[in-house]
């Protein structure tokens, strides 16, 4: 598969929507000039990777699940054909493990060319203030990367030059993939119950307590790795919150609280389904790959999961998983959790910075969208060009539902610098009983005051 380099402008399909959100070579040898940090000029870009020497360009990931390693590794192979004189190095980390060890790596003197930087304020948000990231508005403008990505994708991974400002100012990464949290059910276990795939909070709730009575595991869940706490919970408030009320908690806007009525319901509701025992036996001790490869197995009517799990779920499960958009609650919308994958970043210690910006247009361009379909995955744009069946087409439909119906709000964590260490312990403890609803939006509102100056 040989993918040529193209500069399209695209139909943005279903990402539409998460606009509302915001209202390597050696040393010296790629011709690369621009000093640790700096911004380029489109007129200082060399977009010919091949007049670019021979380059080593070591890249650093995490598309370690079923389909997305199909998906990069193809790509990769794709650029080293197109561009023999650059051998790529690849690294490929699990998210936990990139999260822990980027930093040091970024800061270092032999730095990765390209890695994966999470675009939240913990991460992407701390990088840029540091100096550890590239900005890459030149790089855009030389690609057509403000053509090909709309405003509203490029928000989720621009910040000010200080960090403090999200969703404005620079660009710092690029994503692949778009991304919802959604409902994933058993399509034999649920037809055995008689039910349909639940559209309300009542019917969901219905569908828990019928699965329970017939001996199954009505959620199947890990929360070892504790982010995966922090979808769980999302799910739920979804069903009680506005998708206002989400967005601002979630982008950290002042003036919002997490002691509000629908807050204090969602966190009893997320009680209350732990009581009942609607969640599989010692959740926080699973992990969630185990949780995802139980579900697949016949554990589980459900499993609350992100749309990065479908080639993998499909592979298992073939024509008996499907995938709904979250039941709509107290709003009478499905409300999502959502937004863009892990973006691809230029360290600001590269060496081999015009060769990095090539391997990024390279696996973002509109060629690459359909390898990432090919390979079971959701593209971020151009979603609604793209051939499916089975659990991908369900999955396409909801993203495509999302966009036009303005369903999507985002990770909770995006909300200060600190808040991802803080909510992910506050779900856990909330779920083990440690704590009680009224003490884990206490917990949350402290940090959310401090940072905003609520």
């Amino acid at each position: 598969m040989t993918l040529p380099i193209r500069r399209t402008r695209t139909a943005l399909g279903a990402v539409a929507a998460i606009a509302l959100l915001f209202a390597g070579c050696a040393p010296g040898d790629d011709g690369d000039d621009t000093e640790a940090g700096d911004a380029p000029t489109a007129g200082d870009v060399a977009t010919d990777p091949s007049e670019l020497g021979d380059i080593t360009l070591t890249v650093w990931d995490q598309e370690v699940r079923e389909g997305q390693t199909e998906q990069i590794e193809a790509l990769n192979a794709a650029f080293e054909e197109a561009y023999p004189n650059i051998t790529i190095e690849r690294v490929a980390r699990s998210t936990d493990d990139l999260r822990t060890t980027l930093r040091l790596a970024l800061s270092g003197d032999d730095a990765p060319d390209v890695v994966q930087s999470n675009n939240g304020r913990p991460e992407m948000g701390q990088y840029v203030a540091s100096g550890l990231l590239t900005p890459l508005d030149g790089y855009a403008e030389a690609y057509g990367w403000f053509d090909r990505f709309p405003e509203s994708v490029r928000a989720l991974a621009s910040y000010s030059e200080d960090g403090a400002n999200y969703g404005e100012g620079n660009l710092y990464g690029l994503p692949q993939m778009g991304e919802i949290v959604g409902l994933y059910y058993n399509k034999t276990k649920l037809a055995a119950l008689g039910l349909e795939p639940p559209q309300t909070t009542e019917d969901f709730e219905a569908a828990l307590q019928a699965a329970q009575a017939a001996g199954e595991v009505p959620i199947q869940f890990g929360n070892s790795e504790p982010w995966a706490g922090i979808h769980e919970f999302g799910f739920i408030q979804n069903q009680f919150s506005d998708a206002e009320t989400i967005r601002n908690l979630g982008f950290g806007r002042p003036g919002s609280s997490w002691t509000s009525d629908d807050n204090v319901a969602a966190a009893q509701a997320t009680r209350d389904w732990v009581d009942a025992g609607y969640f599989v036996d010692g959740f926080n001790g699973v992990s969630y790959d185990s949780a995802w490869q139980a579900f697949a197995q016949g554990t589980g009517v459900f499993f609350v999961g992100g749309t990065w799990l479908v080639a993998d779920l499909t592979s298992a499960m073939g024509d008996e998983v499907g995938f709904v958009l979250p039941p709509a609650g107290a709003s009478g919308q499905h409300l999502v959790t959502g937004g863009i994958s892990i973006p691809w970043a230029i360290p600001a210690n590269s060496d081999a910075k015009e060769a990095a910006a090539a391997y990024i247009d390279f696996i973002t361009s509109s060629d690459a969208m359909t390898a990432v379909t090919e390979a079971g995955n959701l593209p971020v744009i151009e979603a609604d060009q793209q051939t499916t069946t089975g659990l991908q087409s369900e999955v396409f439909a909801a993203w495509a539902q999302a966009g036009q119906e303005d369903l999507v709000v985002p990770y909770l964590d995006y909300a200060t610098e600190t808040f991802y260490d803080t909510i992910t312990v506050a779900v856990q403890n909330l779920m083990a009983g440690q704590s009680d609803p009224q003490q884990f939006l206490e917990t949350l509102e402290a940090e959310y005051t401090a940072a905003t100056g609520s």
